[in-house]
């Protein structure tokens, strides 16, 4: 795909796009299924009505220790591991942990087509199909979802949420803070467009230019997944976020940032965006 000649769709068509994620607003019924005490936070396993097929889906939510409540809280897209695992572990997240240890909570939605909700999905990869489509808006839902319950907890910030991508989750940060404005900061660790295409309902091309909310990406300058010219700037530049509050560092790296950085830039953008914690 050449971005340099393809055009988003219209803001007429595009609330059109925009109208299949919506969901009746029934009840949640959530449920603490289980609680699990780590070195670094307090983990619930909570399970609530998804917004589609009578199914419920799960999140994983990570309290900080030694941290009094209500938490600003991130709420993670995983890489495309997660297609391929039928099982998480909710101790395995050593990767991201400094977001508890800045006092910020952290929740990790279990995504349709993820994990115990693993099903005939097999990439993430977009490509043409309804059965992509359709993970889309799930995924979307899912994402929303999870945001309706954090309103339903006094011990979270609804008002501070932000989107952390990983990979995966950095190309659907091109497409997620389109659907759901609550999230107030995003940041990509990788993030780019790929040459796929998909069905334009679905396609992130329509959905940078609606993405508005402060967004970092940090990118590697030898990413084999989101080369520099054809991937990562032309995300930058579709994005519809205002110029003083989008920023793109690139590394001597690959696919995925040095953790450092990854740490420094994170941390300091929440703390720009959302402000410092208690």
């Amino acid at each position: 795909r050449d971005y340099k000649s393809e055009k988003p769709v219209d803001e007429h068509t595009f609330a059109l796009y925009l109208n299949q994620f919506n969901y009746d607003q029934t009840p949640l019924d959530s449920k603490v299924e289980k609680t699990i005490e780590s070195d670094v936070a307090k983990i619930e396993k909570i399970t609530f009505d998804a917004a589609y097929n009578n199914e419920r889906m799960e999140a994983w939510v990570y309290l900080p220790k030694d941290k009094e409540p209500p938490y600003q809280t991130v709420i993670f897209f995983p890489g495309s591991n997660a297609i391929y695992a039928t099982e998480y572990n909710p101790e395995s997240i050593w990767y991201i942990d400094f977001i508890l240890k800045s006092g910020r909570a952290l929740v990790y939605p279990i995504y349709k087509g993820t994990n115990e909700r693993h099903d005939e999905l097999n990439s993430d990869l977009p490509n043409q199909s309804v059965m992509y489509k359709d993970h889309v808006i799930m995924w979307g839902k899912d994402f929303s979802r999870t945001v309706d319950y954090l309103e339903t907890r006094p011990d979270i910030q609804a008002d501070k949420i932000a989107f952390l991508g990983w990979s995966w989750g950095g190309y659907m940060g091109g497409i997620i803070p389109a659907i759901e404005k609550r999230v107030k900061a995003v940041v990509l660790n990788v993030g780019g467009m790929v040459m796929n295409t998909s069905l334009p309902e679905v396609d992130q091309l329509n959905y940078l230019p609606r993405v508005t909310q402060p967004i970092l990406m940090l990118n590697g300058k030898h990413d084999m997944f989101f080369p520099v010219e054809t991937s990562q700037k032309p995300m930058y530049d579709f994005l519809g976020t205002a110029a003083k509050d989008k920023k793109r560092i690139v590394y001597e790296a690959g696919h995925l940032v040095p953790r450092t950085d990854f740490v420094k830039e994170t941390l300091s953008w929440y703390d720009q965006y959302l402000g410092p914690t208690k």
